[in-house]
């Protein structure tokens, strides 16, 4: 299976509302899921979270994978001067990350970045791009509003439902 492909099964099952697929084809097993959805925010959708296991892996991609795989950075202890910047950003609406993988700011490093603070997004606009296992997944946006911070710097780790972005809706 392509690339490509893969990138538009997980569109079309984002759309129909599908909560889990699995394909078994030749060496390799897809599994999407799509996560629950979002508190305190309706029956809103979030993009689908991609699986990607290899059944049966050559030695030479068994060796490796241990390389390509980014290391998750270590999760500190948050400070207890942080509950008055959460009452803050409260009017915002978080913008999360849909998987595990690199986050990336710009479609390649001699481009513009996809979203700045300041800048004004609609629903379906692209904000950043998540590697995951060599597939590039581009995030749009499920709302409309202007970006007040960038929660995540350029070519960093990622994990399911970090927040990457926050969205002034009144912006």
């Amino acid at each position: 299976m392509k690339v490509s492909e893969i990138q538009e099964l997980i569109k079309f099952i984002s759309k129909s509302g599908v909560s889990e697929v699995e394909i078994e084809h030749k060496d390799f097993k897809i599994n999407i899921k799509t996560p629950p959805y979002r508190k305190g925010r309706g029956a809103e959708p979030v993009a689908p979270q991609q699986v990607v296991t290899h059944q049966m892996m050559p030695a030479q991609m068994q060796q490796a994978m241990p390389a390509q795989m980014p290391m998750a950075a270590p999760v500190s202890a948050a400070p207890v001067a942080a509950a008055p910047q959460e009452d803050e950003n409260a009017n915002y609406i978080e913008i999360k990350s849909p998987m595990i993988g690199t986050f990336y700011r710009k479609p390649s490093p001699d481009k513009d970045e996809f979203a700045k603070v300041g800048d004004v997004i609609g629903e379906g606009d692209t904000v950043c791009v998540i590697e995951a296992m060599k597939l590039f997944n581009e995030i749009e946006s499920e709302i409309s509003g202007k970006i007040v911070k960038v929660l995540v710097d350029d070519i960093t780790p990622v994990e399911y439902d970090q927040v990457l972005f926050l969205v002034d809706p009144a912006g």
